[in-house]
């Protein structure tokens, strides 16, 4: 005979955090997405933590996925957040595992979250809200929670006005004067409207649960929420309203993007405030000595992480802790992840630079005055103009790498072309 429980009042968090994010190139390679550093010292999905945590949600679940090993390091028993607690759930890490309901590799978000409704139901809450672990933004829930209850909504949507050249990237709504959504356009090609959704949902766990159930056994379904749930929750009458949120939020989902929104950091005044201590950004953090700004080096306009040495000159940079730039070295709007090292007489120009590379003496990588070229292997990821240098590469003495270049994991001064030089648009795998 089963035991009744009863509900639990709240809400708990579902974060989908298993994205592969192939848009990111190799900087995704070998981690999922979330995991990817950023500002430095910190991972993508501190962002969703962190608002978790200041907004007082301490029930997570995190459905991870695509080489989730470095996602799962990172995040532990959330004890950097504040979530390693013994009065809630705090966060639990759930990856796919066979002998579930639907078990198998997530198709879909709706998928992700309709396999792990066992979970749903043993926690037995009221309702559930579901974010993606991929963006950066600043935002208190519970104003968007406050708003779920007052409108006695089955589900409330998260909503922001996008640039309408970039519409057709996001599902997109349209609304009634009270909020109410009444028509849903999921990634149209010629969008009549700029109001797009973050991605960012909470349920009913009722409705939700029972959605789910509904959209598992539609033949044809993509099993997702924009493109399948939702559609099919207005169309059927739901209470389905808007939540109207005009902060900073930013897809970091190419690789474009994601260099921009690093770049927007080093701004006097920018639009999202690390050093805010009223809503402070947490993350796992090793214990490094403090940076190192030599007698003859130059910085200006950059994040210096702790634990860098700093000889050369560093101009609009962002580098992660451990980042060493010796002496007569030059970096300059690039992005200079953990523990690498850009030797004497080196040059980084428009470059994103993976954990623990090393650039050599001499060395110039994003050279050339035409950005227009793009890569010969992935034409529309990398055709702005930034090089990309891959985790623990070794790039030779005094190589010459152009614009829009693929520099893989890995690869050493054996893999590079005679004399090192590497065209724009060009790129350089590891050997057989």
């Amino acid at each position: 005979m089963a035991v009744w429980k009863p509900k639990r009042k709240g809400v708990v968090v579902v974060i989908l955090a298993g994205g592969q994010g192939e848009r990111l190139s190799i900087l995704s390679a070998q981690r999922a997405k979330p995991a990817v550093p950023f500002a430095g010292k910190y991972r993508i999905i501190d962002f969703a933590l962190s608002n978790c945590v200041n907004s007082e949600l301490y029930d997570l679940l995190v459905l991870t996925q695509y080489r989730p090993v470095s996602l799962h390091d990172h995040i532990g028993t959330g004890k950097p957040w504040d979530l390693d607690r013994s009065q809630s759930i705090g966060v639990r890490l759930i990856s796919p595992y066979l002998g579930r309901r639907g078990a198998g590799w997530y198709r879909g978000t709706a998928d992700a979250v309709y396999q792990n409704i066992q979970e749903l139901q043993e926690l037995n809450s009221e309702h559930v809200m579901i974010l993606g672990g991929d963006h950066i933004y600043s935002m208190n829930y519970r104003e968007m929670i406050d708003q779920h209850l007052k409108q006695n909504a089955d589900c409330t949507i998260a909503l922001q006005r996008v640039p309408i050249e970039e519409a057709h990237r996001f599902g997109l709504a349209n609304t009634d004067k009270a909020g109410r959504i009444t028509e849903w356009l999921e990634k149209p090609k010629k969008p009549e409207t700029d109001l797009a959704s973050l991605g960012f949902y909470i349920f009913r766990t009722d409705t939700l649960i029972r959605r789910l159930v509904e959209d598992a056994e539609t033949e044809g379904s993509r099993k997702d929420f924009g493109g399948d749930v939702v559609p099919r929750m207005i169309a059927d009458g739901d209470r389905v309203f808007a939540h109207r949120f005009d902060g900073y939020w930013r897809d970091v989902g190419t690789i474009q993007s994601y260099f921009d929104c690093n770049m927007e950091l080093l701004e006097s005044e920018p639009e999202i405030d690390l050093s805010d201590r009223g809503w402070l950004i947490h993350t796992k953090s090793e214990e490094r000595p403090p940076g190192y700004v030599g007698s003859q080096a130059v910085v200006r306009q950059s994040l210096i992480s702790h634990g860098c040495r700093i000889e050369g000159v560093v101009e609009r940079s962002v580098l992660s802790p451990g980042v060493i730039v010796k002496p007569g070295a030059v970096v300059r709007d690039s992005i200079v992840m953990f523990d690498s090292v850009v030797e004497s007489g080196a040059v980084l120009d428009h470059v994103i630079v993976d954990k623990e590379a090393i650039i050599g003496v001499d060395a110039q990588v994003g050279m050339g005055p035409d950005m227009t070229i793009p890569n010969e292997l992935e034409p529309g990821r990398l055709n702005t103009g930034i090089t990309l240098v891959g985790k623990r590469a070794v790039v030779p003495a005094g190589a010459h790498v152009g614009r829009n270049c693929r520099i893989d994991p890995e690869v050493g001064e054996k893999d590079f072309p005679k004399r090192g030089r590497v065209p724009t648009g060009g790129t350089v795998q590891a050997a057989g």
